[in-house]
């Protein structure tokens, strides 16, 4: 089976497309997976370089009390006389119960600050290898994706880390059973609660891309969101929340963007829906 390669001289051209075989397609995507995995390696070890100031000043930094957000929180829940938004500053005691764990933990801690960082490389790669397939109409309307899918995933990670960590590491270093237990918190769960929402919620920022994609596709329409809206809003605030602690207030501040996400979601695809409707038309017309 041979796939058309479409690039910009065939276009300006207008040159038939070359084709080139299913093998060739996997060779295309080995080197873009290669040299997404040498960038991913690359801001790793430079994250692995400062991993201890990576870990006082960004890993440890929503233990304090001098973080941005215990400051910013307090003083918008002093404007709007809310007292819940003054976190209570909570001392936590961290141990380390494995030989080696501190030494893993700097890897991981530092592949995941490489990922970050190399984010917006990796999908550059993978836009590579899609965009030759792609029409002159469909580059038009794809312009500046690169530029958007970054935007949403680094708004996400700055959510998950300011405002959803906060709330979730405050709550649960604090809370206990009976004032004869004490929380000793092993420093590889903390690691790992903090890089799966932040990472995730990262992620979770990137709806409104992949629901352009999947209406692209023809697998999801606006009507369809708008009639299970309710059903959305229901999933929106068991994710809210799963991942914060159980308060109304650090609910509703994770519910809000979720759902703003989720409205503009529903304009996206139906605007991708115009467009498919507008070509169809077109093309049965000519």
């Amino acid at each position: 089976m041979a796939l058309p390669l479409l690039n910009k001289k065939n276009i300006l051209d207008k040159e038939p497309p070359k084709e080139i075989g299913f093998v060739d397609h996997l060779e295309a995507l080995r080197w873009h997976l290669v040299r997404m995995a040498v960038a991913l390696f690359i801001f790793s070890v430079v994250a692995y370089i400062y991993i201890e100031e990576i870990f006082d000043r960004v890993i440890l930094a929503p233990t304090h009390k001098e973080f941005p957000s215990y400051v910013w929180l307090c003083k918008l829940g002093d404007l709007l006389h809310l007292k819940e938004l003054c976190l209570e500053d909570v001392k936590i005691s961290f141990q380390n119960t494995q030989l080696s764990g501190q030494f893993m933990m700097s890897f991981s801690a530092a592949f995941s600050f490489g990922f970050v960082l190399a984010f917006p490389y990796m999908i550059w790669e993978l836009w590579r290898f899609i965009k030759p397939a792609l029409t002159l109409r469909e580059l038009k309307h794809s312009r500046g994706i690169i530029f958007w899918i970054s935007l949403l995933f680094f708004f996400g990670v700055w959510f998950g880390y300011f405002i959803i960590t906060p709330y979730t590491v405050n709550f649960f270093a604090s809370y206990t059973l009976s004032n004869q237990f004490q929380n000793i918190i092993k420093i590889d769960d903390y690691l790992d609660s903090l890089l799966s929402l932040v990472l995730g919620t990262g992620l979770v920022f990137e709806l409104p891309v992949a629901v352009y994609f999947l209406s692209k596709l023809g697998m999801l329409a606006p009507a369809f969101m708008k009639e299970y809206r309710k059903y959305a809003i229901v999933i929106i605030l068991v994710i809210a929340a799963v991942i914060t602690p159980p308060d109304v207030v650090s609910q509703i501040i994770v519910t809000i963007p979720l759902w703003i996400l989720y409205e503009i979601s529903i304009v996206i695809s139906g605007r991708v829906q115009k467009e498919r409707i507008r070509k169809e038309k077109e093309f049965f017309s000519s």
